[in-house]
């Protein structure tokens, strides 16, 4: 009996495609199950061609090509339709491609067998048939899976951990292995269903050595070992090296990423696998996924470990503590990709044995800002090392970084290279005195912490940002520290992030402010948790929840009393004729001081009394007014006194205006709405002062 008299008895059939001459060779057999006239012939491949499902026939295509490169057999299931696209049978097709010499083409010539394969999908419409059988619809459903949990893994490690993981539908490996290279040597990256020492003899290996793992990084080309006879056949030198573990099949597949081969990936497993050539399209895509996760995952480590050193060179230590303060900062950056941004503090020694504290921000979170502020850093540090003001330091600094920038000026410009401009607080502390004279450009004002507790913003006087006009002025506003008391300066990111504005982030930052702590540490760590850490989330603010801006925060305390009940609160300010604006300052001020005042009405006058007193001081003077508020006693029977001192020695004189005059009413709106007030002579000037008894807070209904 002849061989294909045979393979018609088992409905086994003969074909052979030869790409380069568009022919189809069939015999009898395979042309009945291509639906064509049962006997041997030669068809035109545009005849033959349609006979094939088109989404199956794109799937030739992909598995030929796979064959080819791994000189192994092609093995597919079609579907075979009529003129209607009815399905008629599914054929199952193995076949050896032999590659076919053409100058500037790359052509094939396909020999093999088709079987009919038993699947109820026999005259069901082709769109309602499925495309593959159960093992390909289990593969493609495992790549996918495996694809998106590689896409997700964001470290070297949970890459290693999820393809330890992985389970390959009908041939799942319990040994996993990740080999990469160093110089001209084997490392092993990490493996899995290994005992923890067992890859020692493999972590230090020569890539001239003859394993599978160093030749597959040497050719790029994968191998597949069916079983332990053909492992000591290709490899007897290393093969005593794995005869240990008890193996019997084993797979070794480059890792290839951008072109590059990075390393080797080895799936062993204890029971004969044949390896088959959808098994390998299955190892060899595995493979794919796990070289571009593992370059990512690469590329993303030594970018976060190139920031932190970047970060760690740029930010200072705090050094030795300085007698009579303690301090506390931190700096996390939060956008822009890179560990590292605009954002910086400072604490410098001065000449004068004072300490200067800065804190900054440089436009932008790029490379470009991170370089900026360096440089600026360095700057301010230079001209706070000569001795300068605060005033003076600040703009040098503003000076230098117009200098920097201006080289940018009328080109055309975008957002690396455009011009940036940084806010920045320089603050210069005596230890001794506990006062902190401070020079603000653009920059959030400082909170300061009294020792019963309360926080509020110091409003300072302040200039534009850094590197916007080269001859800035930069006023300075001098700010007492009593011993136990705490300033805290920061950058906008610790109050605007996640969709807060300066209003409702500061209105955030204050419970923690006044949560008693004695330790700076902890009060620093709990800033940024509160804005950053996972209960932020929680406590969004009104607008879109962005987390790009970075984060800096520098806390100072003063020595000495913490004892949270003392019942002293106090806040001082000065209004220069040349600054009217600051009353309003001084109504803000005021307003923080009494946060938790239980009279409302009250608030309000006292901002009004604030308001009379001080514009008669710029109207009716030529000097400067110096206002001190100060809250005594315990909550719900607390007193406040506001007085404001000025250098002229002519007293107020109660008047009796009309009623469309435009002044002259201050005295009377003393009287009304003061529970005391008066008006005290000095050596040089006088000071009018008034007093609020605290009303108890009405009763809830």
């Amino acid at each position: 009996m002849r061989t294909e008299e045979i393979l018609a008895a088992i409905g086994t059939g003969l074909w052979s495609w030869d790409s380069s001459a568009g022919t189809v060779t069939l015999d009898a057999e395979a042309a009945r199950l291509l639906g064509l006239p049962a006997e041997a012939s030669v068809y035109p491949s545009a005849e033959v061609r349609p006979r094939f499902h088109p989404a199956d026939w794109n799937e030739i295509d992909g598995v030929v090509n796979f064959a080819i490169a791994e000189d192994t057999v092609a093995e597919a299931r079609l579907r075979i339709v009529d003129a209607q696209g009815t399905v008629l049978r599914t054929v199952r097709s193995r076949s050896k491609p032999v590659p076919v010499k053409s100058p500037g083409r790359f052509e094939y010539v396909l020999m093999g067998i088709l079987q009919e394969v038993a699947e109820p999908s026999a005259g069901v419409p082709a769109a309602l048939s499925p495309i593959t059988g159960d093992w390909r619809r289990s593969r493609e459903a495992f790549l996918l899976d495996a694809g998106r949990a590689l896409a997700e893994a964001g470290s070297t490690e949970e890459v290693l951990r999820v393809a330890g993981s992985l389970s390959m539908p009908g041939f799942s490996p319990d040994g996993l292995a990740v080999f990469g290279i160093s110089g001209e040597r084997l490392t092993v990256v990490g493996h899995h269903g290994h005992n923890m020492g067992d890859e020692k003899p493999f972590t230090d290996m020569p890539l001239e050595t003859d394993y599978p793992a160093a030749e597959v990084v040497r050719t790029g080309q994968a191998i597949y070992l069916p079983s332990p006879d053909a492992y000591r056949q290709r490899f007897p030198t290393t093969w005593p090296l794995a005869r240990g573990f008890g193996r019997h099949s084993w797979a070794f597949v480059p890792l290839i990423a951008s072109g590059h081969t990075m390393g080797a990936w080895m799936a062993a497993f204890r029971h004969s696998v044949a390896f088959s050539p959808d098994e390998r399209a299955v190892l060899t895509t595995v493979a794919k996924m796990l070289a571009q996760a593992l370059a990512r995952a690469g590329a993303a480590e030594t970018e976060r470990e190139l920031s932190l050193g970047l970060q760690k060179a740029m930010m200072p230590s705090l050094g030795p503590g300085v007698p009579g303060l303690t301090v506390a900062a931190r700096y996390v950056p939060t956008g822009g990709g890179l560990q590292v941004g605009g954002d910086w503090y400072d604490m410098i020694p001065l000449p004068n044995g004072r300490i200067a504290l800065v804190i900054g921000d440089v436009q932008g979170h790029d490379v470009r800002a991170a370089g900026l502020m360096g440089q600026l850093r360095i700057a301010l540090r230079a001209y706070a090392s000569e001795g300068h003001r605060p005033d003076a330091v600040l703009s040098r600094a503003s000076r230098f970084l117009s200098g920097l920038t201006e080289e940018y000026d009328g080109a055309e410009e975008d957002e690396a290279t455009s011009a940036r401009f940084a806010t920045c607080l320089y603050a210069e502390a005596d230890p001794d005195t506990g006062t902190l004279d401070i020079a603000r450009a653009g920059h959030p004002d400082p909170v300061v912490i009294n020792v019963d507790g309360t926080a509020v913003i110091r409003q300072t006087a302040g200039g534009l940002p850094l590197g916007i006009e080269k001859d800035a002025d930069y006023p300075t506003t001098r700010v007492v520290l009593e011993p136990g008391e705490t300033i805290m300066l920061c950058t906008d990111g610790l109050i605007e992030t996640g969709g807060h504005d300066m209003a409702t982030g500061w209105t955030r930052l204050r419970p923690i402010l006044e949560e008693p702590t004695e330790d700076l540490e902890k009060l620093a760590d709990s800033l940024v948790q509160a804005v950053h850490g996972p209960g932020s989330h929680h406590t969004t603010g009104p607008l879109v929840d962005r987390r790009e801006d970075d984060i800096a925060v520098l806390v100072l305390r003063r020595e000495g009393a913490t004892i949270r009940t003392a019942p002293g609160r106090r806040s001082a300010m000065t209004i220069a004729q040349a600054e009217p604006e600051r009353i309003a300052a001084a109504r803000q001020q005021l307003r923080e001081l009494l946060h938790d005042w239980s009279d409302g009405e009250q608030i309000d006058a006292a901002e009004l009394l604030v308001s009379e007193m001080s514009t008669n001081v710029l109207v009716h003077t030529d000097g400067d007014a110096l206002l001190v508020a100060e809250v005594s006693g315990d909550r719900g029977e607390r007193l406040l006194r506001v007085e404001v001192a000025d250098a002229s020695d002519e007293l107020p004189h109660k008047r009796r205006p009309g009623e469309m005059a435009s002044s002259g009413r201050g005295l009377v709106l003393m009287e009304m709405l003061a529970d005391a007030w008066g008006v005290d002579p000095r050596g040089e000037g006088k000071s009018i002062w008034f007093e609020l008894c605290e009303s108890p807070e009405p009763p809830e209904s």
